[in-house]
């Protein structure tokens, strides 16, 4: 049986409470703008908000352990850092939009941490790893648009919220998503400290 594995940057419960709390505040906009009822969005739940750093897929037990120790070396030679983040939005920008997101800033400390890692599972004996081709924008997924009920509202809301922050990164979690009816379910196979000489 394959597991669907990711690599992520978990979130101190401070800032998932902060996004809690917008979650409150807007859910009753969107579900009182639905048309059908049920809501335009699917929130993400408090425990799953995440930022993905590299998606791999569908992988074997042993493709996950190659994951696993690619990801403690590349930990290992890494310096923990933060990531800016500066408001919640419409996301992708500039297409129809599929997600309410926090945006990050993709620092040079981000941005070299992504390209190591994927070199490193591109150079992995197993061959299992294809890199997304796709500029690489930090963000953290707080709601899926439902496309069916946004397309038959007339006015579409004004999302775009100052929320800034700055978050530590001292590790990288391999992670597990299971997804069900109601949303995926997330768990961390292992947890990597960034633990680089500063």
């Amino acid at each position: 049986m394959k597991r669907r594995v990711f690599l992520a940057i978990n979130l101190p419960e401070e800032i998932k409470k902060r996004l809690e709390d917008y979650r409150d505040k807007f859910d009753f906009l969107f579900t009182r703008r639905s048309l059908g009822g049920g809501g335009l969005v699917r929130w993400t739940k408090k425990d799953s908000l995440h930022l993905t750093l590299v998606f791999i897929g569908y992988v074997t037990n042993e493709q996950m352990l190659e994951i696993c120790r690619v990801t403690r070396q590349a930990a290992a030679e890494s310096k923990a850092f933060f990531i800016n983040f500066k408001k919640i939005l419409l996301g992708p920008p500039n297409r129809l939009p599929r997600m309410i997101w926090l945006e990050g800033t993709a620092s040079q400390e981000l941005t070299e941490l992504k390209n190591k890692l994927e070199k490193a599972l591109l150079e992995s004996e197993t061959g299992f790893f294809r890199a997304e081709n796709r500029l690489f924008k930090p963000h953290i997924t707080l709601a899926r648009i439902k496309h069916e009920q946004w397309r038959q509202m007339g006015e579409t809301p004004a999302i775009e919220e100052n929320f800034e922050t700055r978050m530590p990164v001292d590790s990288i979690e391999v992670m597990e998503s299971d997804l069900k009816r109601d949303g995926a379910e997330y768990a961390v196979l292992e947890s990597c400290s960034l633990s680089g000489e500063n």
